[in-house]
């Protein structure tokens, strides 16, 4: 089983396009000359990220929930649908889990109907606060199933269990990859993940919130190379189902990228700690062997030159943002 034209452009549907991954997604695949369909129900993902994608005439966007059926035909779907940062996966978390498992639903009935290849976006957080380290794929997890978490870490375990059983049973052809820390640009300034809080706190000389000593690991990649990974996925064998992790496997203290960001803002900002919030993982690092033998892929933009064309981005929205505040 492939995609259904074997020459010319695909013909490629993205839900949750207009997310940080998503638009960065839809950006490289029509750079490649394909046609693409992004669908998103504007709950986290922004217009501005599509901006610089609309006058594309291989571009269309769709406004569309992705726990409702769709009813489009194209050649391959990468499902990116779902809230991924605490501050927006825990506003509605029955939404959540819905968006997951329902999402899940019905992009694989699409694709068992076009008889087309289908990419879930999961990720590390089906991993839970692991007692093993580095995380490979065989491990199952360490994973409370009803913690304030638990909608978006048991939502994204549900849907795996969906992707491989609709392999199984309808021979749907799947690719299912684990995400791990991803940054870069395009990130929603207030989604509360670790390094967009960071910048903006630096940027702004405010203090830098830490949780715990800041002695919890993460490992760190870019955008870039987490989409490149991604179109791998999707163009490797059929035999190739995953799941499988991508993520930088360089690891990091929260403490040590906070002190970064500092230097590269050259802020003033002071660190500022809290109590650790539940169930947050104390290790995160991805080991990365699969994707790079059966991917030949592995990350190349190292966290400081990163970071640094991370803040160039908000630094930029920072300048808008006064601006507006100041006419």
């Amino acid at each position: 089983m492939g995609t259904k034209r074997e020459f010319g452009p695909q013909r490629i549907l993205v839900t949750g396009g207009a997310g940080f991954i998503g638009s960065h997604l839809c950006a490289r695949l029509l750079d490649e000359g394909q046609e693409v369909l992004c669908v998103d129900n504007f709950y986290t993902g922004s217009r501005e990220n599509l901006h610089p994608l609309l006058n594309n005439p291989r571009f269309e966007m769709l406004r569309h929930d992705v726990t409702m059926p769709l009813y489009v035909e194209v050649d391959q779907i990468y499902n990116l649908a779902c809230p991924a940062s605490p501050v927006h996966y825990q506003f509605d978390p029955v939404q959540t889990t819905k968006t997951s498992v329902h999402g899940a639903i019905n992009v694989l009935g699409l694709a068992k109907r076009l008889k087309c290849r289908v990419l879930q976006a999961s990720t590390s957080e089906v991993y839970g606060d692991p007692e093993v380290h580095p995380q490979t794929e065989d491990y199952w997890g360490h994973v409370n199933p009803v913690g304030y978490r638990s909608c978006y870490d048991e939502g994204k375990r549900c849907a795996e269990t969906l992707f491989f059983d609709y392999y199984r049973q309808h021979k749907v052809e799947i690719k299912v990859a684990r995400i791990f820390n991803t940054y870069g640009p395009n990130m929603h300034p207030n989604d509360g993940r670790v390094v967009s809080n960071f910048i903006v706190q630096a940027l702004l000389n405010r203090p830098i919130t830490i949780y715990g000593e800041g002695q919890q690991t993460r490992s760190f990649c870019y955008v870039e190379d987490l989409v490149d990974g991604l179109i791998r996925l999707m163009a490797s064998p059929g035999d190739v189902t995953g799941p499988i992790n991508l993520g930088n496997p360089h690891e990091f203290t929260i403490r040590e990228l906070a002190t970064l960001v500092i230097e590269l803002t050259n802020s003033s900002s002071k660190l500022e700690f809290f109590p650790m919030p539940p169930d947050d993982p104390r290790q995160r690092k991805p080991d990365i062997t699969r994707a790079q033998t059966q991917l030949g892929w592995q990350p190349r933009v190292q966290l400081r030159e990163g970071l640094t064309r991370a803040i160039a981005y908000f630094e930029q929205m920072v300048r808008e943002q006064r601006g507006a505040t100041n006419a």
